[in-house]
């Protein structure tokens, strides 16, 4: 890809005008994005009810979600080769509204892999179309505002993120009360499979309506005028290297991060629902947006503060910081006082929270500027591998995958509070990246 040309008599979308065109058109697909991605947060408790799961088996929801990223990215990287990106992102639209119709038998059946094989479905298309847009959004401007667009479309993401909790609470989690651990285990086993199929079914008009919209918004890019990137060329700017794209520290350390980063995102952004119904936190469907709300708060601080008061190496090692205090605060707060969201959300008229569930939505504030802070600083430097070392940041996405599978066995061996130290480490280890990790340019 091409990363130094910025001016708009040499770069198809350097114009401001363009750059604005092509910045709010990725934006629909960023929203679109996150509202799959964060459907996941409400999804995981609803299937764990439906499918009669417990937290380790609810957490496969995220599992088959994320690992699709690791499977599918470098296919992706192969795709995105051979044709434009616009293409690309056809054809992971259209993927995607193949998982959407595959919800439609998995409801039906209440057939838990199927659920799985839909999940794994719509992100291979998400997959596909993640490798293409977030470099786009990289190198269309300035490198150092780089984390200030991404910023932008995170607003996007993370703004669906905060209106699907509320959707999906209004449309299939109405009267989930008679669905409560104690009222199905007063059924008989036949009562149960009623009640979870009549639940189950909740499922089919909302994914039905997706996977229209899908196709819909697949057929409005194919005939769309998005301004598209020339591919690097082949006399690149650095000589071939037989260690490839594994040449440069700051990427794999970088990857390394991101996998922390999402890790832990996930696990704050789809594990909430989960903690709050074992806290018997009445509106538990609706948590994840507490947490997405305070990631759009961040994001709105990367646009107002990157780069013109904060770097992005600042702003990491800041998130960084605030992700270890916050952490502290879940493992060591009250799971009964509701003092600190009455504080921070009370004037708001926001239902208030136990005081751990509110340091777990915060994480949300603390994660906001981590994915694009982490992007450009791993891409620094790359030249003619810029591709490749963008098909491994994507795979880093895999974190999603694998953390919070780690936290759904220890809050089931142990204490579901207690599970979250696990992402202390993570913290810690991106803090290493934000101060000296991306400075690295060769491994001796």
């Amino acid at each position: 890809m091409e990363l130094t040309r910025q001016n708009s008599d040499t770069h198809p979308g350097g114009a401001t005008r363009d750059v604005v065109t092509a910045m709010l058109f990725v934006g629909l697909m960023f929203f679109i994005l996150g509202f799959v991605t964060w459907l996941n947060g409400s999804l995981v408790p609803f299937l764990k009810i439906v499918c009669g799961l417990n937290s380790f088996q609810a957490l496969w929801v995220t599992f088959a979600f994320y690992i699709a990223y690791t499977v599918m990215a470098l296919p992706s990287a192969a795709i995105l080769k051979r044709m434009a990106y616009k293409k690309g992102m056809t054809i992971g639209l259209g993927v995607m509204g193949v998982g959407a119709l595959l919800f439609i038998p998995a409801a039906q059946s209440t057939h838990y892999a199927l659920f799985l094989v839909a999940l794994f479905t719509l992100a291979s298309g998400m997959t596909l179309m993640q490798t293409a847009i977030n470099p786009y959004i990289v190198c269309i401007g300035a490198r150092e505002s780089a984390a200030m667009r991404i910023s932008i479309m995170g607003l996007f993401n993370k703004g669906a993120g905060v209106v699907v909790p509320l959707v999906f609470t209004h449309l299939m989690l109405d009267g989930i009360g008679g669905f409560s651990d104690a009222a199905m285990a007063a059924m008989d086993a036949a009562g149960r499979d009623a009640a979870r199929a009549t639940l189950s079914q909740r499922l089919v008009f909302p994914y039905a309506c997706m996977a229209v919209a899908l196709f819909a918004i697949m057929v409005l890019v194919h005939f769309s005028r998005l301004p598209d990137i020339p591919a690097e060329p082949e006399t690149a700017d650095l000589p071939v290297n037989r260690a490839g794209v594994l040449q440069f520290p700051q990427l794999v350390l970088g990857v390394i991060a991101l996998f922390c980063y999402v890790g832990v995102e996930v696990i704050a952004g789809d594990t909430i629902g989960l903690y709050g119904r074992d806290l018997k936190v009445v509106n538990f469907g609706i948590l994840t947006s507490y947490t997405m709300g305070c990631m759009v708060l961040g994001y709105l601080i990367g646009v107002a503060a990157i780069p013109r008061y904060l770097s992005q190496q600042k702003a990491l090692v800041c998130s960084a910081v605030a992700g270890l205090v916050f952490t502290a605060g879940v493992v060591t707060s009250s799971s009964s006082a509701h003092g600190l969201s009455q504080v921070l959300l009370g004037w708001a008229g926001v239902p208030s929270v136990p005081d751990t569930v509110m340091c777990l939505a915060l994480l949300g504030l603390a994660n906001a500027l981590m994915w694009p802070a982490i992007w450009p600083l791993a891409l620094q430097g790359l030249g003619k591998y810029t591709a490749s070392g963008s098909a491994l940041l994507v795979m880093a996405i895999s974190g999603g995958a694998v953390m919070p599978m780690l936290y759904g066995r220890l809050a089931d061996a142990g204490n579901s509070q207690t599970a979250y130290w696990l992402m202390l480490p993570c913290y810690a280890l991106i803090l290493f990246y934000a101060i000296k990790g991306h400075k690295i340019r060769a491994w001796r």
